[in-house]
């Protein structure tokens, strides 16, 4: 399931296309090589999810457990130390697999694992996933849905679900819309507004309305954090 170490591959005989959302709208956060330069850095992750980052990390690491066993899907590359902490929890780093549709983000993410890493780096669209229906024990999407329009996010969402197991788990972590008296509500508002126009569909949506009908989940635990403004959505997919 997981390519040699630190590998690169599509899946397919075809490389994803790059989604025309991606370029149109996140060039300046994640595609170009000046992005990645920007943004790579520890302390601007977690001053941008307001000190919040390790809380949110750990929160979805130990939703999985501390010592994991069995494949697991990262789905999307992220900033900050997020899969450095998933691998460390494996018993062995080659159970651990990514995948991102930027061969940008995928080459940073080797340099932050580095040359031993066993980690499997694959290039997809976390839309049309090539790998096969129940192959993981769990998978994680994190901050990626408010960055995806709706029937990308639908989809990408049913792939998730496709790829686990029954019986097996899929973590999400993303924005959630703040209680009226956050001293950020107005703030956060107008940033996700003018930066991540996809974004404020969480604030009126929640994901579970996204789940695929024909995949139902055994058990469904939501919990937030920072005044609401975080969300934590853990679903155990029915045996």
């Amino acid at each position: 399931m997981s390519t040699p170490k630190n590998s690169q591959s599509s899946g397919t005989t075809s490389l994803p296309a790059l989604p025309a959302y991606l370029k149109d709208t996140y060039s300046w956060a994640y595609v170009t090589p000046d992005a990645i330069k920007r943004f790579e850095r520890q302390w601007l992750v977690n001053l941008i999810l307001w000190g919040n980052f390790a809380r949110l990390r750990d929160l979805a690491l130990n939703s999985f457990g501390q010592r994991l066993q069995g494949p697991s899907l990262q789905i999307a590359c992220v900033y900050g130390d997020l899969t450095t902490h998933l691998a460390a929890r494996h018993i062995s780093e080659n159970q651990l697999d990514v995948i991102d549709v930027l061969p940008s983000q995928l080459d940073n993410l080797k340099r932050k694992l580095g040359l031993d890493s066993e980690v499997g780096i694959h290039l997809a669209n976390s839309a049309s996933l090539p790998q096969a229906t129940a192959s993981y024990e769990r998978a994680l999407l994190f901050f990626l849905l408010h960055e995806q329009p709706l029937d990308i996010r639908v989809q990408t969402i049913r792939e998730a679900f496709r790829v686990v197991k029954p019986g097996g788990k899929i973590t999400f972590v993303d924005y959630h819309r703040p209680k009226p008296w956050h001293p950020l509500y107005i703030v956060m508002k107008a940033v996700l507004t003018k930066l991540e126009p996809f974004a404020l569909d969480l604030w009126h949506t929640q994901i579970e309305e996204w789940f695929p009908d024909d995949m139902p989940a055994a058990s469904i635990s939501k919990q937030t954090r920072f005044g609401g403004l975080y969300q934590i959505v853990e679903v155990t997919r029915q045996a």
